[in-house]
């Protein structure tokens, strides 16, 4: 598995390492769920340790751990960050959602 076949935006790094700032935590944990309302959910969280079988992505010193069920769900995408009026969060450019709802935090495939 590739790490260009996941993405970092520049954004994302910055905001990355901005959240870890004074944590005890060192990576931001992507993955795929079930649920949601268009049948699976991305899930951000923060870890401390990375498991063997984690496909890890760098930027800039920023860390993003994906486990290895979510990468075949996540192939080709970019993990960004955008701020917007409505609201900053992270955000996931998937080129193989086939739908996703109006919040962007889950799609279908």
């Amino acid at each position: 598995m590739s790490e260009a076949q996941i993405s970092l935006s520049e954004t994302a790094a910055r905001q990355i390492l901005q959240i870890l700032k004074g944590q005890d935590k060192q990576f931001l944990r992507v993955s795929v769920i079930g649920g949601g309302c268009s049948g699976f959910s991305y899930q951000f969280d923060l870890e401390s340790e990375r498991s063997e079988d984690d496909l890890a992505i760098e930027r800039d010193g920023a860390t993003v751990l994906i486990d290895e069920m979510s990468v075949d769900f996540l192939k080709g995408s970019e993990i960004d960050y955008v701020d917007e009026l409505i609201g900053a969060s992270f955000r996931i450019h998937n080129p193989n959602a086939t739908a996703a709802c109006g919040c962007g935090t889950s799609f279908s495939i």
